[in-house]
């Protein structure tokens, strides 16, 4: 890989549950990989379904950002994963807490299963912030 190329960890948000980093720097661009709302300290999900889920996992993507240099006003792109599409707008109400317009470009997706049985995973990525 080029001498570009740097992975990022912090002990301020989850460990991987697999066999990734939790964000790679290239340049001046970051890539997350996906947060579910797991607790830092004791690597379980947050109790009590979607919302909470989504809160935690935006906190935890604030963490890696931060790692990385960067914040949410450099994000450009989101995708997120639902195991039940019908949470969207639950979803979308607590994102807004976290992102003010211009909002990044996002995709949203309801898939079959997500790691651990969570209800939500987000993934990034953001602008280096110089």
């Amino acid at each position: 890989m080029s001498s570009r190329v740097s992975h990022v960890s912090t002990d301020l948000a989850p460990a991987p549950v697999g066999a990734y980093s939790q964000a790679v720097k290239n340049g001046d661009t970051v890539y997350l990989s996906g947060a579910l709302g797991l607790d830092p300290s004791t690597g379980k999900l947050v109790e009590g379904g979607v919302g909470p889920e989504t809160t935690k996992a935006l906190e935890n993507i604030q963490r890696i950002l931060e790692a990385s240099q960067s914040s949410f006003s450099s994000v450009v792109k989101t995708t997120v994963l639902l195991a039940d599409i019908k949470d969207g707008p639950t979803v979308n109400e607590i994102y807004k807490q976290f992102f003010v317009p211009p909002y990044p470009a996002r995709a949203m997706f309801q898939v079959a299963n997500l790691p651990l049985g969570a209800k939500v995973e987000i993934e990034a990525v953001a602008a280096v912030n110089k």
